[in-house]
């Protein structure tokens, strides 16, 4: 008998087929993390465990004069460790987020501040989307996520950018920015930049923690208290939420016009 292993891009999984991959292995992660990383199956747990840790004492604090440059020169693969611990702790909450996502995904799709590539993923497997454009100014990252894609054999719906500009789209269908705005200097103006690249018809995908933690576990969130009114003044003038069913922080968004 011959067994024919069929690739992700070969059979474009139905939305309860996504769903039951992440939840069963969040799309092989822990496998991708020890091959990529050379990390040894019996130090997995131990690496996942202090991520969190790692990556908040890591943080400059007030010494840091310009927030992406944690991102870029700092953090290293410690990001990808804390996200990948999350994800996989948190499956329930994440499959919520993939859900709301397959309500609205379709068409071009911009991937903002993609960190470890879940919902990256997840998109390119959708029949709805045509293209993903993974965008994360972490290298670190971006390589992390195209070897995840090409394993996942996904890798020809995905394109990989350090910045917006660099994907040369003008316009997209659908726009994916979680768990990123609060750690951005100024959210307000991303915002406003998603707004620009929306058409009518476009559907923006946002959520937001403007909090550093009641042990400030979390030092490279923003919680000033003008840049944060002046994010939510940008997001009620610039846009008009959709309704959703899904109990989860992440709100969907349409420009108003």
């Amino acid at each position: 008998m011959i067994f024919v292993l069929e690739t992700w891009s070969k059979k474009l999984k139905k939305n309860n087929f996504i769903l039951k991959e992440f939840l069963n292995n969040a799309f092989n992660l822990k496998s991708h993390l020890m091959e990529y990383l050379s990390i040894k199956e019996c130090d997995l747990d131990g690496f996942l465990s202090n991520a969190k840790m790692n990556l908040a004492n890591s943080h400059p604090g007030d010494a840091l004069n310009d927030v992406s440059d944690f991102y870029t020169e700092i953090v290293g693969d410690r990001h990808v460790a804390d996200l990948a611990a999350w994800h996989i702790t948190s499956k329930d909450y994440i499959a919520d987020t993939l859900k709301l996502q397959q309500r609205f995904s379709r068409d071009l799709v911009l991937d903002f501040g993609g960190g470890i590539g879940t919902h990256a993923l997840a998109n390119a497997m959708s029949s709805k989307v045509e293209h993903v454009f993974f965008v994360d100014i972490n290298k670190t990252n971006r390589n992390f996520v195209e070897y995840r894609a090409k394993k996942l054999g996904v890798e020809k719906k995905l394109t990989f950018c350090e910045t917006i500009k660099d994907t040369k789209i003008t316009k997209f269908d659908t726009i994916i920015c979680l768990d990123v705005l609060e750690h951005l200097a100024d959210p307000a103006s991303q915002i406003k930049n998603f707004r620009g690249i929306m058409d009518s018809n476009s559907i923006a995908l946002l959520n937001w923690y403007f909090y550093k933690g009641d042990k400030n576990e979390y030092p490279f969130h923003i919680d000033d208290s003008q840049i944060v009114e002046k994010f939510f003044e940008s997001l009620q003038s610039n846009f008009l939420e959709v309704f959703h069913p899904i109990l989860i922080t992440t709100r969907a968004y349409k420009k108003i016009r």
